[in-house]
């Protein structure tokens, strides 16, 4: 297992247990779904936030059996400002379904082939001749997670609005061995969506930012979306800030120290602000913003296909598969794009942000939340908490004719 580490806490494959024992992580038992509670959701929405001390969150559930839009909590710790549907945050690892759209849509121009060796686009890459840019997405390229180092942890304490070049990152991967031999495992890897960021760019002769608006963004009408450059601190307004107890060194384990746990609980420390750490750490693998109505839009157009050819889409989803092929209750991950149950779709994390997005093409059910505190001090995922026990609430069991 992975160290809960920045980023690397984004494990969708560790949550579909969350997810799976009432949406069906391998059913293709369809049930009705479940009439919206939106009293019972919003006492489960309450009751996990101020369990895991979130100050804030937003849920949008949209099914057709009813609405959930509900805004919990503030926008600022200890401040009484709102959260509101419009405001911006930090969307972390959903923003590897960008970087994976726009490489489909690469190959379907014939820039490159899901096949072709890393080595062939970009040099310098350990095993690059064996690892292939379908391994990239579909994290099994054995590249080690520099998110996971000492080093990046210690730099984001200690300088957390320094800009980090793509050098940088990959330098940090590349000086660790490889976790495993290219194609013989499932291992999540902020390193591989990296690398696809910089090929992307080399391919189209441009920067990122404009390439996702380009490609992405305008085509969607996503106005309140974007791809920061690198020294952009900012958020646009409005925006939710950001908290995190601890440090990513404290948290490179997961849970806080039990002291610190009840140093929080009872009040006695406080989150730290996140809100302007620099994202570019991330870079093409986590440093994307957007809100909560745009993410609906986007993991709809995800899911459903709208920037892909119809061949491409049915191999993307396709390619989504138990990353532990003994167990089909483990969580699925393709072509840049991972499975929750029935959903299709993706998590994301930083320091002071979390969030989960799923859309259900076949019951037609879109969820997306976020929140504003990024771990919880326990080390738990609040959004994806959040996530899967509203699922839970709006799918029947699996078999059940009730």
């Amino acid at each position: 297992m992975m160290s809960n580490t920045v980023m690397s806490r984004v494990k969708p494959w560790l949550v579909c247990a969350l997810f799976g024992a009432v949406a069906g992580c391998n059913s293709d038992d369809h049930d009705a779904l479940n009439t919206i509670d939106s009293v019972k959701m919003q006492q489960t929405v309450d009751a996990l936030a101020e369990e895991m001390l979130v100050p804030g969150a937003v849920v949008l559930l949209h099914t057709p059996k009813g609405n959930f839009e509900y805004a919990y909590g503030v926008s600022q710790y200890g401040a009484s400002e709102a959260t509101r549907f419009d405001q911006h945050l930090r969307v972390g690892s959903n923003t590897k379904t960008w970087v994976g759209t726009v490489i489909l849509q690469m190959v379907q121009e014939g820039k490159l082939k899901l096949d072709d060796p890393v080595a062939m686009h970009w040099s310098g890459v350990p095993s690059g001749e064996q690892i292939t840019i379908r391994q990239l997405l579909a994290m099994k390229s054995g590249l080690h997670n520099y998110t996971t180092t000492f080093e990046l942890n210690q730099m984001l304490d200690q300088d957390p609005t320094k800009a980090w070049t793509q050098d940088e990152l990959l330098t940090l991967s590349f000086n660790y061995p490889l976790d495993f031999a290219p194609g013989t495992a499932f291992g999540y890897s902020n390193t591989n969506t990296v690398l696809l960021g910089l090929i992307a760019q080399k391919l189209d002769d441009s920067d990122l930012p404009e390439i996702m608006q380009r490609r992405l963004f305008t085509p969607l009408g996503l106005s309140q979306t974007l791809f920061p450059a690198t020294t952009d601190n900012s958020l646009p307004e409005p925006y939710a800030q950001g908290y995190m107890y601890g440090t990513n060194l404290l948290t490179m384990d997961g849970a806080l120290p039990e002291a610190m746990q009840q140093q929080a609980r009872d009040g006695v420390i406080a989150p730290g602000e996140q809100t302007f750490a620099n994202p570019s750490w991330g870079w093409a693998a986590g440093a994307g913003i957007s809100t909560a109505r745009d993410l609906v839009v986007w993991v709809e157009a995800l899911v459903g296909g709208e920037l892909l050819s119809e061949a491409m889409q049915q191999q993307r989803l396709a390619s989504v598969k138990p990353i532990d092929p003994d167990n089909p209750n483990t969580a699925y991950y393709g072509l840049g794009i991972a499975r929750f149950g029935r959903l299709y779709g993706h998590t994301g994390e930083l320091p002071g942000y979390n969030s989960f997005m799923g859309h259900d093409p076949d019951n037609k059910v879109s969820l997306v939340v976020w929140t504003n505190l990024a771990p919880s001090v326990d080390g738990r995922d609040p959004a994806t908490v959040i996530a899967a026990a509203l699922i839970k609430q709006l799918y029947r069991p699996v078999n059940s004719s009730n």
